[in-house]
């Protein structure tokens, strides 16, 4: 159980850090993302550069999970659910700047995403 939990932790930490670390270099390479940020006004198309990082965000925390706790259902389940709680929190927090199907496809890709990661690393 305590390699669950680190696993899931790690792979928190891991997502906090690619997610910031990929916004950072959107914002210094595509100045109207960095514009949009600021102003918290987006274009549609401009949205999907995100739910994309996310995806891939997720599929390697979830991979990073289980390659952790060496447990591939328990650990990216987890580790999914805890992204979306957290992501419904941060996501409420912008909730009327951003368009709604944004905020549903952010979530609705959080688990299946994160343990199609943890599954990825169960095949090797």
């Amino acid at each position: 159980m305590l390699k669950i939990i680190l696993g899931v932790a790690a792979g928190f930490i891991i997502w906090s850090i690619l997610w910031v670390g990929v916004d950072a270099i959107l914002r210094s390479v595509w100045t109207s993302y960095d514009e949009s940020v600021e102003a918290m006004s987006f274009s549609s198309s401009m949205l999907i550069v995100p739910l994309i990082s996310s995806a891939a965000v997720s599929i390697i925390s979830g991979f990073a999970a289980v390659l952790i706790s060496k447990e591939n259902l328990k650990t990216p389940l987890l580790l999914g659910v805890l992204l979306l709680v957290v992501g419904i929190f941060v996501q409420i927090g912008v909730w009327d700047k951003i368009p709604l199907w944004y905020h549903l496809t952010f979530w609705i890709l959080l688990i299946p995403m994160t343990v199609l990661g943890g599954k990825m690393r169960s095949e090797k």
